[in-house]
């Protein structure tokens, strides 16, 4: 799979669940992920997620337009997955096994994180 294919994919498949954390936190969350979110606190810290995550959306995609960002977007989807991953994997052995949500979301962020890994071992 192209470098640029890899980072399209990763930005488009993000633009969800990133809306889904910060446009409207107090009813998606607790849909999506079965607790809830009270106050101001809990929800500015949803929106801040969905920040972090656009703006990585924004530059995979500078990423895979522009050919002199491509290594440094590559280099970011792959810590930006391996890190979401890595938190993952070690609240399964301290916590015990969470809803088929964030299962997915953990085999998605492998899954990138692999791609991403091969891309830059593919790119210049």
């Amino acid at each position: 799979m192209s470098a640029r294919l890899v980072l399209l994919l990763a930005a488009f498949g993000l633009v969800p669940i990133a809306l889904s954390y910060g446009v409207a936190p107090t009813k998606s969350v607790p849909y999506l992920l079965d607790f809830p979110v009270e106050g101001t606190n809990q929800s500015h810290v949803f929106r801040a997620i969905m920040g972090l995550y656009l703006a990585n959306v924004l530059f995979w995609i500078a990423g895979a337009l522009r050919q002199s960002l491509r290594r440094a977007a590559l280099w970011s989807l792959f810590l930006f997955m391996a890190g979401l991953a890595a938190g993952r994997v070690l609240s399964l052995l301290l916590d015990g096994l969470p809803n088929f949500v964030l299962l997915f979301y953990l085999a998605a962020e492998l899954l990138f994180a692999a791609l991403a890994f091969q891309a830059l071992r593919n790119t210049n």
